[in-house]
Order: C-alpha cells, then structure tokens, then sequence
C-alpha cells in the first residue's frame, strides 16, 4: 500500500520534529497539547535560554479597544453615588475637552457593584461571569499611561512609546525567547484593529521582521470569516511548492549574498520558510469544529453576541496550548470609546466579551495552564470620573484598571487605588512602563537586559525606565 505522503514531504515533516506530526493525527479532534516540537528550530525564532526562571511561558492579551471605564467596571467608588451632578472638587486633567470649570459634573454609574469571591472583590454587574473568577484575578487599579488620544496610548499599550515606531510587546517576547513550535509562529494576533497605528502595534519595529505577529483577519470582521493569508495551497502538491520556494529562496540568498546583510531580505526567507511550514498545523489549530460542545456552549460559541469574541478566545486557548508564546485578541475596533451613551455601550460590549473571557479562564484552569499562562485585560486608558455631555465620559490616562490572572501573579487581589473620584491614580501607581517590565519579568526576561542594537543605541520595551511590581507577584 502507498503512503500517504511522498519522500519531500515525510523529510519536511522529520526536520520540524514531532510536531507536525503530533497536529496531524489530530487534525479531526483538537490542538495538540504541551510541547508541540520536540526538535527546535534554527535561525532567530530558535528557543532562548531566559535570565531568570519564568513563572509564565505565555500570554494571552486581551485588548479592550476604545477604553473601558474603570468607575464602571471594577474600580467601585461610592462618592460619584453621592455626588452625581455636582461639580468637580479639583483640577480636570487637560485632556477634557469641550467642557468649562463651569459644567465639570461627576456622574454616577449606571451599574450596581457587589463584592465576590473569597476576596470580596468588588465588580460591577456589567461582568457577572468574570466576576465568578473574582478570586483568580489580580486587578491593578492604579495603571496610568501616556497619551491622551488612542492613537498615542494605543501605541504606548502596545510597543512602550506613544509616538513613534518601535517593536511591540510580542515582539520582543518572540525576539527573547524564540517559539516552542517550529510549524507556529511565536506571536499570533487575532483580530487586531485597523486604526489607531495598526500594524504598528503588532509589528517588529527594528527587530527582525520574522519576529512580527501573524495576523488572523482584523477587528471590523466576525473572526469566522478571517484568515491567514496565503496559507491555501491552490491545488498544488506540497512537493511542487517545495520545489518553487526553493527557487525562490535561491534566488532571495543569492541576493542577500551580494548584499552581505539585510533584515528585509533575511526576514523575508525565513517567513517564506515559517508559512510552509504552517500549512499543515495553523488550519488544525484554528478549526475549533472538534471541541466539544460544551466548550462551544461555555465560550458562547454559536449564539449572539458572544459567537466571534468566543471563537477568538477559544483560538487563544488552542494556539497557547500548540506553543505560541504571545496571543493578542482584539475586541471591535475603538467598541469601548463612550463619550456619549454610555449605558448602552458598554452593556453591548460586556454582553460581548463577558462570558468567553470567563470560559477562558475556567478552561485553562481546568487544563492546568492558568499557573503558566498569564491573562491580561486591558484597554489603552480609562475614562474620567466626570459627564462628558449628558451621557458619556472622557479619555482618563490618569488612572484606569487592568487586571491579570495566573501566570505568577498573586490571585484574589488589589494593588494600588484611583482617588476617592477613580479620576487620578494616587497609591502604588503603575505605570505602562512598569506593567511591560512586570509581564517580561513572569516570562522570565530582564526587562534591562532585553536590548537591541539600533541607529547607534540600545533599545529596550521600556525605554530608560520601568519597575517590576514585585507586591503582585507570587
């Protein structure tokens, strides 16, 4: 009886070890689980030793585009209760716009709070399912950042600057620890948003560019339509494609031979190589047809308005399981961006994103990988205290929460406060600066240490500042 595969394709297989192997027997149940390779790559995507032992070995990075408000969702202040409608006490920040000294006026919130858990955390009925992992969380309520517009915290968010181009966060994840899985790239990012910088936040900046995310659709598309580019074989046999790329990677080094150096062209060789070999296991991992339906029911997969966000948190679940190091998912472009009608909006959204973000952490923990997975949930800034119109509040970089699960953080606490009004962070404030540093930290990475020759200097994520906030940290 022939074999399924010819001679190319089982020496293709071979050379990226057990991995390909392993996704391909079971290619009709699910992901495949741990250490998907057992025979490491070459080249800038090979495993790295860390500088220390890690707490995590992944991230999942939930972005919250637009900007949650912090007063409304896990930053409980009773006085804006007590005050709505009166003036502000204090200088607004600069940022607030359209408004005069005059008509500054706190506004309560819509939402009731309770207190959960063991802990006694308190979270708004805006989240009721994540609230149930209130003992999970480690929420920081005293985050501030710089940029008062998306485009620049969005930025800040994402690569440690707020105006220029710089590699983003899973980048430098990539370029530090390389991949557990030669068939996968290090970093995934599912569907990430179009505007606000764009592939600047998903982009190596001056690393070399096989250290980009790969991108899975964008966020104005339900993620059942999205894909990876150019991962269809059309209708060609693995050993035709083969023969092509070897030609044009012939060419491609004998290019960069004459040139002696080149990130474009060397980037370019190695990504050709990465989405070869990605065409066996990428549609494996994305097919989440062989979960079990509880699992589809768990992440709302299937019904409105859950079905997309599920689907992409679920996806998270798989490509984290398959060895990925860093996985951002995306909510729909600038969707938490309420500056008018408020109530409405983040009640969408939170009918959204509530309930598969629950099921994410139930189902790692229940795998076994919330302990070296760390979750974090954030949006580029929060938003103020006070009315803007009748209805909606203002950008507030000045203090916003962000919370973290697993992964080495200390679960079931609160670190730092927002004033009385949840306007400024005023005790152990951390800055966007100190969260990067504290999310290299788990994956074992000096953030100091964690540098990259350019234009004469050295750069790092956090620039010339950051501190790892060792009170959250196991």
């Amino acid at each position: 009886m022939p074999l399924p595969f010819d001679r190319r394709a089982m020496l293709q297989s071979a050379g990226c070890g057990f991995g390909w192997l392993a996704f391909s027997s079971l290619a009709r149940t699910a992901a495949a689980s741990g250490n998907a390779s057992t025979q490491p790559p070459e080249g800038p995507l090979a495993p790295k030793q860390p500088h220390h032992p890690p707490r995590a070995k992944r991230v999942i990075f939930l972005f919250m585009h637009g900007g949650p408000s912090q007063v409304d969702t896990f930053d409980y202040k009773p006085r804006l209760e007590k005050e709505d409608g009166q003036k502000l006490p204090f200088k607004a920040a600069a940022n607030v716009e359209k408004s005069t000294e005059d008509n500054l006026r706190v506004m309560k919130s819509p939402w009731k709070f309770a207190q959960h858990g063991e802990s006694g955390r308190w979270v708004s009925e805006l989240f009721p399912h994540v609230a149930k992992h209130a003992d999970d969380l480690c929420v920081i309520n005293s985050m501030h950042s710089k940029g008062q517009s998306h485009g620049q915290a969005v930025c800040m968010l994402h690569t440690g600057t707020d105006n220029l181009v710089r590699p983003s966060v899973g980048s430098w994840v990539s370029y530090g620890l390389g991949t557990e899985n030669c068939d996968l790239p290090s970093f995934i990012s599912i569907t990430p948003p179009k505007g606000h910088g764009g592939p600047r936040n998903y982009g190596s900046g001056f690393l070399p560019a096989i250290h980009q995310a790969t991108t899975i659709g964008n966020s104005l598309q339900p993620v059942n339509d999205a894909k990876i580019a150019f991962l269809d074989r059309q209708g060609q046999t693995l050993d035709e494609q083969r023969r092509q790329l070897d030609l044009l990677q012939a060419m491609n080094r004998r290019h960069l031979d004459r040139l002696e150096q080149d990130q474009v062209i060397e980037g370019m060789i190695q990504s050709y190589e990465l989405a070869f070999r990605m065409q066996a296991t990428v549609p494996i991992v994305m097919d989440i047809a062989g979960e079990s339906e509880t699992t589809h029911q768990a992440y709302g997969i299937g019904s409105e308005p859950t079905d997309s966000f599920g689907r992409c948190c679920l996806m998270a679940r798989r490509f984290a399981e398959a060895g990925v190091r860093y996985i951002q998912v995306s909510a729909k472009q600038n969707s938490w961006d309420q500056h008018s009608n408020l109530k409405a909006g983040h009640e969408k959204n939170c009918g959204i994103v509530d309930q598969p973000i629950a099921a994410l952490l139930s189902d790692l923990k229940q795998r076994g990988m919330l302990d070296d997975t760390l979750v974090v949930w954030s949006g580029e800034f929060g938003r103020t205290p006070i009315a803007q119109g009748s209805n909606g509040r203002d950008h507030n970089p000045q203090g916003f929460t962000t919370w973290l699960a697993g992964g080495g953080v200390k679960p079931g606490i609160t670190h730092g406060a927002t004033d009385e009004y949840g306007y400024y962070a005023l005790h152990d404030k951390v800055h966007m600066h100190d969260l990067h540093a504290t999310m290299l930290h788990l994956l074992g990475l000096n953030h100091e240490r964690l540098t990259y020759r350019y234009a004469g200097r050295d750069f790092r994520l956090t620039d010339v500042a950051g501190r790892i906030v060792d009170e959250i940290l196991v």
